[in-house]
């Protein structure tokens, strides 16, 4: 008689893991399945911890989709640049790519969030701040280096990265991106002299 090893399976969390393990169960679960699918059970099912665990967390689905933002946005934030503090427009950006192959579930994550304020305005503050989070850590991190950068052209180069990693989540390759993002850091380094 043969026997067959089970399937691995994921542990629980330890204690003291539970917010944040609910938190990237949370961002896996609606990068993969919506955020309409974002329930306790389903939730619950994927950090392998019971519904009522989510609601001491959380309390409410509002409330959890916000923590989920904020966990996501920590997690991606810091690709603004390799060298951070330093300024330098080569380090801008330069990560990115390899973030997302990391990591896709962060901004698949916010993706849904965006796409879904448009059918629930209640969730486009929290896309406000997702966007104005990345236009301050990008500007803070050009000011750095000497680079004045206003809103709009914060604005602007966060759009461009924006695209780049959408098409790189929605095709699942990167072919261009490296190219395009390089032609950003060489446009910001012209700033620079």
């Amino acid at each position: 008689m043969t026997t067959v090893d089970p399937a691995p399976t994921r542990s629980s969390p330890k204690y003291g893991e539970g917010r944040r393990a609910l938190l990237a169960a949370a961002v896996h679960v609606v990068a993969g399945q919506g955020l309409r699918n974002l329930t306790y059970r389903a939730l619950a099912r994927e950090a392998k911890v019971t519904h009522g665990l989510v609601a001491h967390h959380f309390g409410t689905r509002d409330a959890l989709i916000e923590a989920a933002l904020e966990f996501s946005v920590e997690n991606s934030v810091a690709s603004i640049s390799t060298r951070p503090g330093t300024g330098d427009p080569e380090a801008i950006f330069a990560g990115l790519i390899q973030l997302v192959e990391a990591n896709p579930d962060d901004q698949a994550f916010q993706y849904e969030l965006i796409l879904e304020s448009r059918r629930r305005p209640e969730l486009r503050p929290h896309v406000e701040s997702l966007y104005r989070t990345y236009r301050s850590a990008l500007r803070e991190e050009l000011a750095h280096g000497g680079i004045e950068c206003d809103e709009v052209m914060a604005h602007a180069f966060i759009a461009a990265a924006d695209g780049l990693i959408f098409q790189q989540i929605a095709l699942g390759h990167s072919d261009f991106n490296e190219s395009a993002l390089a032609y950003l850091r060489r446009f910001l380094q012209s700033l620079i002299e």
